[in-house]
């Protein structure tokens, strides 16, 4: 099969007298001692062209053009198969490739570099580029023209003092732009120092101790702020408001961000500026008002997103700005006090750091400042995330009775791993599944059903469950809960409920008593009867008629002259004249 037309051939000179051709040789289909052969021909001078052709990536041919300044050249290609050809027709003079500038040196300032470079093409005036890379990573190009015989030359301005600049130069021709050459190599500038720019952001903690304060004084620099040189250093000066006496200052090394200083319960004006070895940066202020009794502020709980700790405060007009503090690590000593500073017009803030984590709570205090004035306005506490509270309350007292049982527990609120809402009390009996009345079901992993209690009051930490069973076995279990739930149960304490007494009274009254009774009764019986039933005595058997008989009839009769009465007795006066 034939070889490929050879692709992309063009020709290019950097000096206008060695002319270079190149193509792309494609697919040549034969191999060894038929591999393609390649010939140059000037059609103008119909010559061959005097060139060894070399490929790797690609084919390149180079030789001498001498004075000729338009040239029409033609690459065959050919195989025993067959051949190919492609034709390149240009003017020398359109197609020069300049070399890489060389030789690259610069003059600076603290915003300005100029930038000096030599080339090669003498005579040939070239439009040059040079990239600048910033410190940020961002890449800004500038275009001069060259119009020096040995070097040429770029002015770069609007640049920061003390940063350092990556630069590289590329040059064209500028009357027939063919290509840009090859870029120089880079060179690494810095430019001059200079006197520090804007102010440091600081801030403060004050501690009363006995006779004064110890005020705590962090600093560190604001966006806005640049360093502007080397050995930068911190001078930190305090002085009173009032009398006007002798300041006081300390200077410390660019490792250190804070400080400690002792002062009294006067006011007190404190300036913190940075220095380099040019000049010092505007001094940043602080007014430490007169110690006075400060009302304590409740904390008011706010609750934490995926973002942050979302903060809200009530604006005030009178303040100029806000700060607000917090502690990225609560728990440490120092705890790496952070703060945040917001416009007059804000009254809200996301405060998000990488150093927040679960199951944390972070104190925020809202600051309102006028003429340096920082003044406490608001306490705020929350959670990222609120978790399961690490603890379970400890049961100190349980009061049984045959239907009841009251607990009462102990259980710190403070350094929780949330806020603790109140707490459930879980009961059951041990045998079987609980349905006691005004509880709710809670399943446990293992399918079976504890009764549940809640307790909303976080304060409230007693509470009697009712409706047990007299002389069974129970479990319980007592649980805080928190804005992240609860932890699982794994241990419950057990509890046997007594036999009820009034069982028993009432056993006794409704048995025991008449059984003894009726037992009194029967052993008694014929005192019983005569006591409470006596027999009627039969007159026939009464001594008063063991006379000698008389009768009228069937009945007895007593002769009068047959009783001799021991005592006589007249009912009525009418009775005893009848007698």
């Amino acid at each position: 099969e034939p070889p490929d037309t050879p692709n992309d051939f063009s020709c290019q000179t950097q000096d206008m007298r060695i002319v270079t051709c190149t193509w792309s040789q494609g697919d040549t289909h034969l191999y060894g001692r038929h591999s393609p052969k390649y010939i140059l021909f000037e059609e103008f001078s119909q010559k061959m062209v005097p060139c060894t052709v070399s490929c790797s990536e690609q084919c390149s041919c180079s030789w001498d053009v001498g004075q000729q300044r338009i040239c029409n050249i033609t690459v065959t290609v050919e195989n025993p198969l067959g051949k190919k050809t492609a034709t390149d027709v240009f003017d020398v003079t359109h197609r020069i490739y300049p070399a890489a500038p060389f030789q690259l040196w610069e003059e600076c300032t603290d915003t300005k570099i100029t930038l000096y470079w030599k080339h090669r093409n003498k005579g040939i005036e070239l439009f040059c580029q040079t990239e600048v890379l910033q410190p940020d990573g961002k890449v800004e190009l500038h275009n001069s023209s060259d119009t020096h015989l040995d070097y040429a030359s770029i002015t770069l301005g609007g640049l920061q003092p003390y940063t350092e600049y990556t630069v590289r130069v590329r040059c064209g021709v500028a009357n027939h732009f063919w290509r840009w050459s090859e870029w120089s190599e880079a060179r690494t500038i810095r430019t001059t120092e200079s006197t520090p720019s804007g102010k440091l952001d600081i801030w403060r903690e004050i501690t009363p101790v006995q006779g004064g304060r110890n005020v705590t004084l962090f600093w560190k620099q604001a966006p806005s702020f640049r360093a502007n040189g080397r050995n930068i250093s911190y001078e930190v000066t305090w002085e009173k408001v009032e009398d006007g006496s002798k300041p006081e200052s300390i200077s410390f090394s660019s490792v250190y961000n804070s400080t400690r200083i002792s002062i009294d319960n006067h006011s007190y004006r404190i300036s913190i500026m940075a220095k380099n070895n040019v000049n010092c940066s505007l001094p940043s202020i602080l007014i430490i008002p007169t110690a006075t009794g400060t009302e304590e502020l409740k904390e008011e709980q706010v609750n934490g997103t995926d973002d942050g700790i979302f903060i809200s405060w009530e604006p005030r007009h009178i303040y100029d700005s806000y700060i607000i503090d917090w502690c990225n690590y609560p728990m440490s000593q120092p705890c790496d006090l952070q703060w945040k500073r917001f416009g007059p017009n804000t009254s809200s803030a996301l405060i998000n750091s990488a150093a927040f984590v679960q199951g944390v709570r972070y104190n925020f205090h809202i600051y309102g400042s006028a003429a340096n004035r920082a003044s406490l306005l608001e306490k705020k506490t929350g959670y990222l995330k609120e978790l399961p509270p690490l603890r379970d309350p400890t049961v100190e007292k349980v009061e049984l009775t045959s239907y009841a049982v009251t607990l009462s527990w102990d259980y710190h609120l403070t350094n929780e791993s949330g806020f603790v809402r109140g707490y459930h009390v879980y009961v059951s009996p041990v045998q079987e599944d609980c349905s006691l009345k005004g509880s709710k079901k809670h399943v446990l992993p293992d399918g079976s059903v504890l009764c549940k209690y809640t307790i909303e009051n976080p304060e409230e930490k007693r509470y009697t469950v009712k409706h047990l069973l007299p002389t069974t076995k129970y479990k319980l279990a007592v649980k805080a809960y928190t804005g992240g739930g609860e932890t699982p149960i794994v241990s419950f304490r057990y509890i046997d409920t007594p036999f009820n007494s009034n069982t028993l009274y009432l056993l006794v009254l409704l048995v025991v008593v008449p059984s003894l009774v009726a037992a009194i009764c029967r052993w008694k019986m014929k005192w019983v009867k005569e006591c409470c039933c006596p027999v009627i005595p039969s007159p026939n058997k009464s001594k008063a008629l063991s006379f000698k008989e008389f009768k009228i009839g069937s009945e007895k009769v007593l002769k009068i002259s047959d009783c001799i009465p021991d005592m006589l007795a007249v009912d009525s006066k009418a009775e005893a004249q009848k007698l």
